[in-house]
């Protein structure tokens, strides 16, 4: 479908797309120009191409774009620059159309181009800053206090001797009770001890686990978490069983809880709040568009249908069932908020091991 355009051409019809869905089909008799539902006045016309006009109103605003920003730039005529204009938007138009006829606005990417534009427009640009009063900030911010808080955490390291394998459940445990033994006795070995013995994923980094808060850490059993809190820093856990096997852990650096006030974490305040409130004018725009449309649901063919999804396929295109504001920060999951060291942690973690 995009043969031939490659990566750079997709890019170029994609946008052709977005603004040209503002234009859609007209008549060269009227300065309003009308596309699906809504309309556009597009100025006095200076010129159709396959009935699709160019006004006035989108030649003036590419005009302004393309003059120079110091007036002694300005080399080219009047007349010249807005023949050349002229004959980009004509390009445009054509590019547009081109790109219509071999059926690229059935392209997901295109077609998620042309959902953050409409949504950007009619959705996230409603909403300002200035909407959303100190007050309003407060009040959240005091409801969810808890979520603001940088938790105690605790940076390990673990060696772990998995049971079950090639060795057996008393063979890996002696094991174990064997390399503990020389960690407890030269506890700065206890990294070499963790790239040569240990079976986890972080083995190959000196048995370095990274920070953890209490709550835990995916793929990490809680036991691990519970032992880590018992220990002073630079202390070595005994040897204790989860289901994996025997492990031994030692407490490298410790982070007391932080709790912030609300003029620190205001702004991280605004975007959770606005991120909110914009998923639910989303939601309130998607439900006045089904208001208005037939939508015929084959419950049976749903119902019997086994999807097929490959192994490569990461997502799935069209709309997503909440978008996150397009240009809006990134808002960390709750707990995890934190200032900018909180989200350095990988960095001081490797900074912490080597000592």
């Amino acid at each position: 479908m995009t043969r031939g355009f490659g990566l750079k051409g997709l890019i170029i019809a994609g946008s052709a797309l977005i603004l040209g869905s503002a234009c859609g089909n007209g008549s060269p008799s009227t300065a309003t120009h009308k596309s699906g539902a809504s309309s556009q006045d597009v100025g006095d016309v200076l010129a159709m191409v396959n009935d699709m006009p160019i006004g006035t109103e989108e030649f003036d605003r590419t005009y302004a774009r393309s003059l120079p920003r110091r007036t002694s730039d300005a080399t080219q005529d009047e007349e010249a620059k807005k023949r050349e204009v002229l004959d980009r938007l004509i390009a445009d138009k054509l590019l547009y159309q081109e790109a219509l006829r071999q059926g690229l606005d059935k392209d997901p990417k295109i077609q998620r181009m042309m959902i953050n534009q409409l949504l950007r427009k009619d959705v996230y640009g409603t909403l300002r800053n200035s909407d959303i009063s100190d007050e309003e900030l407060r009040a959240y911010f005091e409801e969810h206090r808890e979520e603001f808080v940088v938790p105690e955490k605790v940076q390990v390291r673990r060696i772990l001797i998995k049971k079950g394998g090639d060795l057996s459940d008393e063979e890996a445990r002696k094991k174990a009770e064997k390399i503990h033994a020389a960690v407890v006795a030269d506890p700065a070995s206890f990294k070499e001890w963790a790239m040569k013995e240990s079976q986890d994923p972080y083995a190959r980094r000196g048995g370095d686990v990274g920070f953890i808060s209490r709550a835990g850490k995916p793929g990490l059993d809680s036991k691990v978490v519970e032992e880590a809190f018992k220990l002073e820093v630079d202390q070595i856990s005994p040897v204790f069983e989860t289901d994996e096997g025997y492990n031994i852990i030692q407490v490298v650096n410790k982070r007391d809880r932080v709790e912030r006030s609300f003029e620190q974490m205001k702004g991280a305040v605004l975007r959770r709040v606005k991120t909110e409130k914009s998923r639910k004018l989303q939601k309130e725009y998607i439900e006045n568009l089904k208001k208005n449309a037939k939508i015929v649901v084959n419950e049976d063919k749903l119902k019997e249908h086994k999807p097929e999804v490959k192994a490569s396929q990461g997502g799935f295109p069209g709309i997503r069932p909440m978008m996150q504001p397009s240009g809006f920060k990134r808002t960390l999951p709750p707990k995890m908020e934190g200032t900018k060291a909180e989200n350095k942690e990988a960095q001081e973690s490797h900074s912490g091991s080597s000592k």
